[in-house]
C-alpha cells in the first residue's frame, strides 16, 4: 500500500538529512535493509495507532528542536557507584573520559569500530526487526539506518561491576543516534546503568538477546535537561530460564518515549519492566509503550509504571501482554498509575491483553487519582508539614515501581534522587 502523501513528504524529509554511515560489509547490508524498511513503513505521525496520544512532530523532523543546556549543580545519576564507565557525548564515544573497554567476562567494542568479522554480525538489526510486528516502529528502523555509534557488549560469565552508559548533552542543537547490541551467553550475568540527557534529540535503540540461565539487569535515569526530546527502544529476546529486569526513572525533559519489546522464547523465562515518572510543566510529555509475548511454557513477566504530574504535565501508558498458543502457565501482570496533583494534567492510558492460551494467569489495571486527602490529612495532624506530607505520599505512590529494582544499592539512589526532585519543587 503506498504511503500518504504527507507521510511519505515527512519522511523523505527527515531521511535527505541523513547518510548511511560508512563500516564492514554486514553492518552496511543491516543499514540498507533497515533503510528499506523505513521507507516502506514512513515515518510516524499521529494518524497511527500507537502515536494517537503523542505527537511525534518534533522526533521526525529533519532538524531537532534547540535544547539549551541545563546544569542544577547535582551530581550525575550513579556517579557514587562502583561501575565500568562508558561516556557518549552527543552521541559520540569519548574515549578520555571512559575507563577502559575491559573487564572479566565482559567483551565490548564501538560500533564505530566494529570489525569484518564480529559476533554482533547475527544480532544488529535482528531484534528490532522482530519488533516490527505486528506494530510498526519505524523509529527504531531509522535507529538501525542511521546509528553512528553505540556499543557491542558479549557477557561470557556473571560480572559483578555493573557498566555505566554515561549521556553527556553539550550542544544545544546535537541529534544522536545511538545503537547497542547486548549479548549474554548461557549462564552470564550483568548489570547496566545509563544515565543523562544525551543530546538535543536523542534516537537510542539497545538489543539484548538474554541465552538460557543467562540475567540481565537495567536500570537507566533520564532527567537533568528540561528540554531535551528523546526516543528510545529496548528489544529483548529471552531464552529458558533467562531473567530480564529493566527500571526506567524520567524527570524533566519536553518529549520522552520509551517502547520496550520483549519476547519469552524460553521456557520458564522472566520479563519485568518497571518505570517512574515525574513531571512537571505543560510541556512535558512521557509516553512509555510495552510489548510483551509469550511464547513458551511457564513464563511470568511484570509491567510496573507510576507517574506522578503536575501543572498540566501529561503522562501516557500503552502496554499489552501477547500469549500466543501453547504458552500455557504464563503469569502476566500490568498495572499503570498516575497521581495528579492539579485538575490540569492528564493520564492516558491503553493496557491490552489478547490470551490464545486457556491455562494462564493475566490481568491489568490502570488508575487515575490525586493525592489521598485523608492520608495527607493524617500526616498533617500529626506535625507533618504540607509539602513534606505530600512528598512522602508521592514517594509512597512511586515505590511500587522502584521496588522492581534488585539492587538496594541501586534503589537507595533513584529514591534518592525522587527526594531531591520533590524538594526542589515545593511550591
Amino acid at each position: 500500500m503506498a504511503l500518504p502523501q504527507t507521510k511519505l513528504d515527512a519522511t523523505d524529509a527527515r531521511l535527505s538529512a541523513l547518510s548511511l554511515p560508512a563500516g564492514p560489509a554486514w553492518l552496511v547490508e543491516a543499514r540498507e535493509t533497515a533503510l528499506a524498511r523505513v521507507q516502506a513503513m514512513g515515518l510516524p505521525s499521529r494518524r497511527d495507532e500507537y502515536w494517537k496520544y503523542t505527537r511525534p512532530d518534533t522526533l521526525v523532523q529533519a532538524d531537532p528542536v534547540p535544547a539549551a543546556l541545563f546544569d542544577g549543580g547535582e551530581a550525575p545519576v550513579f556517579d557514587g557507584i562502583d561501575a565500568l564507565q562508558i561516556v557518549f557525548v552527543d552521541g559520540v564515544f569519548d574515549a578520555d573520559a571512559s575507563d577502559d573497554l575491559t573487564g572479566e567476562g565482559l567483551e565490548i567494542t564501538r560500533l564505530a569500530d566494529a570489525p569484518d568479522i564480529h559476533w554482533a554480525k547475527d544480532l544488529y538489526g535482528q531484534l528490532e526487526t522482530n519488533g516490527q510486528k505486528p506494530v510498526e516502529r519505524p523509529l527504531a528502523a531509522l535507529n538501525s539506518a542511521f546509528a553512528t555509534d553505540g556499543v557491542l557488549i558479549r557477557v561470557t560469565a556473571p560480572v559483578s561491576r555493573p557498566v555505566n552508559l554515561s549521556y553527556v548533552h553539550r550542544n544545544e542543537t546535537s541529534d544522536a543516534i545511538l545503537h547497542h547490541v547486548v549479548k549474554l551467553e548461557e549462564g552470564a550475568a550483568l548489570t547496566l546503568l545509563e544515565n543523562g540527557p544525551a543530546a538535543a534529540r536523542f534516537n537510542k535503540v539497545m538489543e539484548v538477546e538474554v541465552a538460557d540461565n543467562a540475567s540481565f539487569n537495567h536500570v537507566r535515569a533520564q532527567g537533568r535537561d528540561h528540554e531535551r526530546r528523546a526516543a528510545t527502544h529496548i528489544f529483548t529476546r529471552l531464552g529458558t530460564e533467562s531473567a530480564f529486569k529493566s527500571f526506567t526513572l524520567t524527570a524533566n525533559g519536553v518529549m520522552t518515549r520509551n517502547e520496550c519489546v520483549i519476547e519469552l522464547t524460553g521456557d520458564d523465562a522472566i520479563a519485568h519492566v518497571a518505570g517512574a515518572c515525574m513531571g512537571d510543566g505543560k510541556d512535558f510529555h512521557h509516553d512509555d509503550t510495552v510489548f510483551i509475548t509469550h511464547d513458551a511454557l511457564r513464563c511470568e513477566s511484570r509491567q510496573v509504571f507510576k507517574k506522578v504530574l503536575r501543572n498540566g504535565a501529561t503522562g501516557v501508558f500503552q502496554g499489552k501482554i501477547l500469549v500466543k498458543e501453547g504458552a500455557q502457565k504464563t503469569d502476566g501482570y500490568q498495572i499503570s498509575q498516575s497521581m495528579l496533583l492539579d485538575d490540569d494534567s492528564q493520564f492516558l492510558a491503553k493496557p491490552e491483553l489478547e490470551i490464545y492460551a486457556d491455562d494462564v494467569a493475566c490481568s491489568h489495571g490502570s488508575t487515575t487519582g490525586a493525592i489521598d486527602e485523608t492520608a495527607l490529612f493524617y500526616l498533617k495532624s500529626r506535625g507533618v508539614p504540607t509539602d513534606q506530607a505530600t512528598d512522602l505520599l508521592v514517594l509512597a505512590f512511586l515505590a511500587e515501581a522502584v521496588e522492581e529494582i534488585e539492587a538496594e544499592e541501586l534503589r537507595d539512589e533513584i529514591t534518592a534522587r525522587l527526594q531531591g526532585w520533590l524538594e526542589r519543587r515545593r511550591a
